[in-house]
């Protein structure tokens, strides 16, 4: 193609772009309507209010090409040295932090040594065989001739690795003989091996199903199609029948969790939308009332992590409720002799409906995040927000190494990050009132929420064991997000009751450093004793049980 033809072809596509009208677009979709139909009208229509508002976000002064990239795609990171793309200072505009303190940036940090490759220590599965050597023994002659000792034994042996594969669900086909008296016919069947059973799917089969499906979010037909390519069949309605059956039997330790879990210190909590298909009105209404109930049209994940001292656990709600009104339903199973817990979420209004007593604690993450947004339209002001909220990060991060108790940390911050949260606040105030920052800009918006929330954003200065943001729960949430990236939707309620029981005993075990699979096939395996005595098969207590049911009588 010549270089007039490219320069010819250019201008008529500006030329195009140039006469598009969107009132134009809109008149063309309703003359359109009768040969479209009303769905393919509603599409239409749907593309061009799209395109409006990409349009209109274009032309606004805060937003730039990077801006509406990371407003789509979302940011790549939200670390201070990427955002603002250079080496910082603590060097801020009317910085009221000490003046000993220092946040320069250490410059790019070298790759983590073994980064990408793990130790033996970390292959806790892994099978162990002690392997002997095949001619020496402890106190034999040593086999050089030249030399006169003996060999001993050595406390660490050499150690060797080797990974195989299988299918995650195998199978065994038992061919029981069967001999018949040629006399009276009788058959004599050949009993199966010892612990094979009755069943034909074993607990560690539901387990590792529940794995793939809620461990790592991977849908039933993939599932099948993994097992088809190993020989071993399993259709996706077998897998959902073991899963129903299996979480029937787990109900018990689930609702366990959830009591347990109610007389937590510290609560995390958010939402993210989910999809049931066949919800029904009555459904819908039966967990809300019926006011509520004909408002409201979304399904919600509510995602829950309490902590209380060194145990975690994670509950999952799936749903017509919000994660404030799932958070009520909690309370009401907590000792009432308890004080009131500290609740940590970001300042939505969802995550507080409800009735209860708690200390709100809002997140510094998410406040932060509203600056990070900004960073290309107000540079100077970012600058100084960031910096600020990076201290008190690096201060909570040397608590964490340290370990100090909920009193030292406190202590610790009201020290440390006190001068620098009441630096930021005064800024913010001072800003406001200037005039510096236009109050109805993007940036006097975010200057107005961390203004308006300050008591909760702030509540880690003033009480034990509060923490700085919600990354907790937000991690815990990116499960059901993976699972609806994959699957979609739940297709009943009872289908994410299923997902809700399996993904909070999964994560709550991970929570607390025990292997999750180990973790389902016990409760699986003991169903009626779990059924029982719930509370003995939690993830922090049925290794203990175990002990107890084979140590002999």
């Amino acid at each position: 193609m010549s270089r007039k033809h490219k320069k010819k072809r250019k201008a008529s596509a500006r030329e195009a772009v140039m006469k598009l009208n969107l009132d134009e677009l809109a008149a063309i979709v309703d003359k359109a309507a009768p040969a479209v139909g009303e769905d393919g009208a509603s599409k239409l229509k749907c593309a061009i209010e799209t395109l409006a508002f990409l349009k209109a976000e274009w032309q606004a002064k805060n937003h730039s090409i990077k801006r509406l990239l990371a407003m789509l795609f979302g940011e790549r990171t939200e670390k201070t040295s990427k955002v603002l793309g250079e080496a910082s200072s603590a060097e801020g505009p009317d910085t009221s932090a000490p003046a000993n303190e220092s946040t320069s940036n250490t410059g790019a940090s070298s790759k983590r040594k073994g980064h990408g490759r793990n130790g033996v220590a970390a292959l806790t599965g892994a099978e162990r065989v002690k392997v002997a050597h095949a001619t020496l023994s402890a106190g034999d002659a040593c086999p050089d001739p030249t030399c006169e000792g003996k060999v001993y034994p050595m406390a660490e042996p050499k150690l060797r690795v080797r990974f195989t594969g299988a299918a995650p669900i195998s199978a065994a086909v038992y061919e029981c003989a069967r001999l018949r008296c040629n006399l009276c016919e009788e058959i004599f069947t050949a009993s199966a091996p010892v612990g094979v059973g009755d069943q034909k799917y074993d607990a560690t089969a539901a387990a590792m199903i529940a794995m793939l499906r809620f461990g790592v979010g991977l849908p039933h037909p993939r599932i099948e199609k993994l097992q088809a390519g190993f020989g071993i069949t399993l259709p996706s309605s077998t897998q959902w029948d073991i899963l129903a059956d299996a979480a029937d039997e787990a109900e018990p330790v689930f609702l366990e969790l959830i009591r347990q879990g109610a007389q937590a210190e510290v609560f995390f909590q958010d939402d993210t939308w989910m999809r049931i298909l066949q919800l029904t009105p009555e459904q819908r209404a039966a967990a809300l009332g019926e006011d509520i109930s004909e408002r409201r049209t979304g399904v919600f994940t509510t995602g829950l992590v309490s902590v209380r001292e060194s145990v975690r656990v994670a509950l999952f709600f799936t749903g017509a409720r919000h994660a404030g009104e799932n958070f009520e339903q909690l309370l009401k199973r907590r000792a009432a002799q308890l004080p009131a817990p500290i609740q940590m979420c970001d300042a939505s209004a969802n995550n507080t409906a409800g009735v209860f007593e708690t200390l709100l604690a809002n997140c510094n993450a998410h406040c932060r995040r509203q600056f990070v947004e900004l960073a290309e339209s107000f540079p100077e002001e970012v600058r100084f927000v960031l910096e600020a909220f990076r201290e008190v990060y690096k201060i909570d991060a040397e608590a964490r190494a340290a370990q100090l108790n909920a009193k030292e940390r406190l202590k610790l911050h009201q020290e440390k990050s006190a001068p620098w949260m009441k630096g930021l606040k005064s800024w913010v105030k001072r800003h406001l009132k200037d005039g510096r920052i236009e109050e109805n800009s993007a940036l006097g918006s975010a200057a107005a929420y961390l203004q308006e929330h300050w008591g909760p954003l702030s509540l880690f200065l003033r009480v034990e064991g509060a923490p700085l943001d919600n990354s907790l729960c937000e991690r815990a949430l990116k499960r059901m997000i993976l699972y609806r990236k994959n699957s979609m939707f739940y297709r009943t309620l009872n289908g994410a009751r299923v997902g809700d029981i399996f993904t909070s005993l999964i994560h709550t075990a991970e929570l607390n450093g025990v292997q999750a699979f180990e973790y389902l096939v016990a409760v699986l395996q003991h169903a009626k004793a779990s059924g029982l005595h719930p509370e003995h098969w939690m993830p922090w207590t049925y290794q203990q049980t175990l002990a107890r049911m084979q140590a002999p009588a």
